[in-house]
């Protein structure tokens, strides 16, 4: 069984700020990603709030930046997707507790710190269609798969800056961006809603939902149905991307850690969990702002206090 000061699960913002502090900080340190580094924000086509790049900069580069800087330290990142935590019981009296991780390919780690990072997954709509429908024009990411729908109509599902931020990036390729939100105005943030407001190729639809989305071996539209009125209409498109919100990834962590109501991790100013040893920053937490700046900061206060524990374990000074 493979031994580590840290385990990081999760190779977003977060997770990889977390791994740059801990490995540049001499520990011996694992990053565990089920796909690639970068996360979320590997998909964001622009990021214009991020310090120190005023004219922006792409997700892709910016994760990139990031993981080569923390393998500069000795970093170590393997693929691999945790699927259970389980606490040392020959610790717990002395609450130096031990985790031991096990991912899909059957390997176990054991780690002295535990450090979760591994963000949220888009909610589905959970209409008639959608699931049958996804990657034949239903998706998440416009990042992903806007291209493929040149000079053709599409439809987003949402109010918030990720939704119109999708909208307008859509617009480079589409004949018509559609954006569909339940509510009388949008919930961007004004210098979005301005943006969209001015694009002549984004309609707007409010007070709606999408109930169904049509189309039997791809898509070819969506019933939307009016909150006010219930009126119902077609509307053609070939694309329907989803940006409704978020859900946390967290189930591996269930009966462990203290959650929210909607499976968000409950920490305090340090990252710490409910637990001893067993840290949580980025998106995953039950916090106001989710953001790369935010997702950074919370890894490098992780990676810190996730540190600080470890050494006072190896010296066994009480924790």
């Amino acid at each position: 069984m493979s031994k580590y000061d840290i385990i990081i699960i999760g190779g977003g913002p977060a997770g990889l700020t977390a791994g740059l502090y801990t490995a540049r900080s001499k520990m011996k340190t694992l990053l565990l990603e089920k796909v690639a580094p970068g996360g979320q924000a590997a998909l964001a086509w622009a990021i214009e709030n991020y310090p120190g790049f005023p004219e922006g900069i792409d997700g892709p580069e910016l994760m990139e930046r990031i993981r080569r800087q923390a393998e500069k330290y000795e970093l170590e990142i393997r693929v691999g997707e945790v699927v259970k935590v389980e606490l040392s019981s020959e610790d717990e009296r002395s609450k130096r507790k031990v985790e031991r991780i096990i991912n899909t390919r059957g390997e176990e780690y054991k780690t002295v710190a535990l450090i979760v990072a591994t963000g949220t997954r888009p909610k589905k709509l959970g209409v008639t269609g959608e699931e049958r429908l996804i990657g034949r024009g239903v998706s998440y990411c416009a990042t992903c798969d806007g291209p493929l729908f040149k000079n053709r109509k599409v439809v987003v599902v949402g109010g918030g800056d990720a939704a119109v931020e999708e909208a307008l990036f859509l617009s480079r390729f589409a004949e018509k961006t559609t954006l569909i939100h339940r509510r009388d105005e949008l919930r961007a943030t004004k210098i979005m809603r301005e943006r969209a407001a001015s694009n002549p190729k984004l309609e707007f639809m409010s007070k709606s939902v999408v109930t169904e989305v049509l189309g039997e071996t791809e898509v070819e539209g969506v019933k939307v149905r009016n909150v006010e009125t219930g009126k119902d209409l077609t509307l053609e498109a070939k694309g329907v991307f989803v940006h409704i919100g978020n859900i946390p990834n967290t189930a591996f962590l269930k009966g462990i850690v203290e959650m929210d109501e909607e499976g968000f991790i409950v920490t305090n100013e340090n990252m710490e969990t409910s637990v001893s040893g067993i840290y949580a920053c980025g998106d995953v937490r039950k916090k106001l702002l989710r953001q790369v700046v935010t997702a950074c900061g919370e890894g490098a206060t992780a990676g810190v206090a996730a540190g600080q524990y470890v050494q006072k374990w190896k010296y066994k000074k009480e924790i």
